[in-house]
């Protein structure tokens, strides 16, 4: 048996010192250093940089990053920067870009930009008594975090509303300062934190200097915000007459794709299983937009999920319907965004994306990262009740799959040629490759 051992002061060492002790884990430690340390930046200051991102850095983790052409939202084109490890995504979303671009494009608008967070707290008084000062309770606190929101409020925002929840149906004594926070263009994370770790304070202070009240009564238990932004939408659609979908495969009219598609979302809507692979496609574009701009995708991701369940059962978060002449489908979900701060001015690449976007503010690109998402889902559709998903899949991986197996430019070639009508596995590819080098 290997001895446990725990390594003590770890975050104290230099980054070379971390990476050899991380490389000593690998069967040859000294080509694991010179892999690792090829992938760090050349340049220092953005080495310095992406190396304060995060804690115990010892190289970086490239993911490809791509552009989709043709993204005309709001009567606006873009060219939209995505980061994502899956070869289709990128071209699903170009594809659908494109075919909307000529059918009006997609039209997009936000619902609010109202985020909330908590303050946790136990409380053995007066409940009753503690929801009748509330009035005074949220003068109180607003005055207290004064100096927290006043650079927030020259820009816009603030603090919107503050509210007592009692909670004691789940847990004895526990209750919430329910508080909802404009954050204009920021994300806002470490505002709305700062506020409800103030509120902590705030409370205590005004318990302890009300008549009537006692700070021995209150137990604070934890002040953060809420990644479910439900206050916070972005909404993208798009529509087009049904004869503007005949042919969209041969031999197939407007009318019966449109009829297949609407189902495919209403099967969305009612079975978990599909649901949450017909989301998580929704999520490709999302996620990508999100992450070269260097905002919190998981944050989106979790937010998202939560709103496809807010009913009581996972659901789809896209709509589709048709008409005696149209064809309609929509993506409604939560998305609190930011243009300014964080990662989106840290990072050179985050940064020269928001510059390739035109410089958005928070709600356009909520809109352009809902647009992008609508389009995956609407690519995928597309396939799934047409041709069938696999076929464009496979061939998008044919490229990963002469990788792994090593095919030098002039086999890719010959083997790209040869499967152009053929499906694609990798047992398929193999034994091409196999046969072309035995004829070698």
């Amino acid at each position: 048996m290997t001895e446990k051992k725990i390594l003590q002061g770890f975050s104290r060492l230099t980054p070379l010192e971390k990476l050899h002790i991380a490389a000593g884990n690998c069967a040859h430690p000294e080509t694991t250093e010179e892999l690792l340390l090829s992938f760090l930046h050349p340049d220092p200051q953005i080495r310095e940089i992406l190396a304060g991102i995060s804690e115990n850095t010892i190289s970086a983790y490239p993911l490809p990053y791509s552009v989709a052409p043709n993204f005309f939202i709001n009567g606006r084109m873009y060219m939209v920067p995505m980061v994502v490890e899956e070869s289709s995504v990128v071209a699903a979303a170009s594809s659908a870009a494109r075919f909307w671009a000529v059918r009006g494009g997609f039209h997009a608008q936000v619902h609010g930009m109202v985020k909330n967070g908590q303050l946790h707290f136990l409380y053995r008084g007066d409940g009753g008594k503690l929801q009748e000062a509330m009035p005074e309770v949220e003068i109180y606190l607003r005055k207290f975090t004064a100096v927290v929101t006043a650079k927030m409020e020259k820009r816009g925002g603030g603090i919107k509303t503050i509210r007592l929840k009692n909670r004691t149906d789940i847990l004895p004594h526990y209750y919430q300062l329910h508080a909802e926070f404009d954050t204009s263009d920021a994300m806002g994370a470490n505002f709305i934190n700062s506020c409800l770790e103030e509120f902590a304070s705030g409370l205590d202070q005004y318990l302890g200097d009300t008549p009537g009240f006692h700070k021995s009564d209150y137990e604070p238990l934890m002040a953060i915000l809420s990644n479910y932004s439900d206050g916070c939408l972005v909404e993208a659609s798009v529509h087009c007459p049904l004869r503007q979908l005949d042919e969209i495969v041969p031999g197939m009219t407007g009318l019966e794709f449109a009829r297949r598609f609407v189902m495919a979302v209403d099967i969305a809507s009612s079975d978990v299983y599909r649901a949450v692979t017909h989301n998580k496609g929704i999520m490709n574009g999302v996620d990508a937009v999100v992450l070269a701009t260097g905002n919190d995708f998981r944050a989106i991701e979790a937010g998202a999920h939560a709103w496809a369940a807010r009913s009581g059962q996972y659901r789809s978060l896209s709509r589709a319907s048709l008409d005696e002449h149209d064809f309609h489908f929509t993506l409604t979900m939560p998305m609190a965004l930011g243009s300014i701060g964080g990662l989106t001015r840290l990072h050179p690449l985050a940064a020269k994306s928001m510059e390739i976007l035109g410089m958005p503010g928070a709600r356009e690109l909520m809109m352009i990262a809902a647009a992008t998402g609508l389009a995956n889902n609407f690519a995928a559709l597309r396939s799934l009740t047409t041709t069938g998903i696999q076929a464009g899949h496979m061939r998008m991986h044919l490229s990963n799959i002469l990788m792994q197996l090593k095919a030098t430019p002039e086999e890719s070639a010959v083997i790209n040629e040869y499967f152009a009508d053929k499906k694609v596995s990798y047992q398929a590819v193999a034994d091409k490759l196999a046969g072309l080098r035995n004829k070698q």
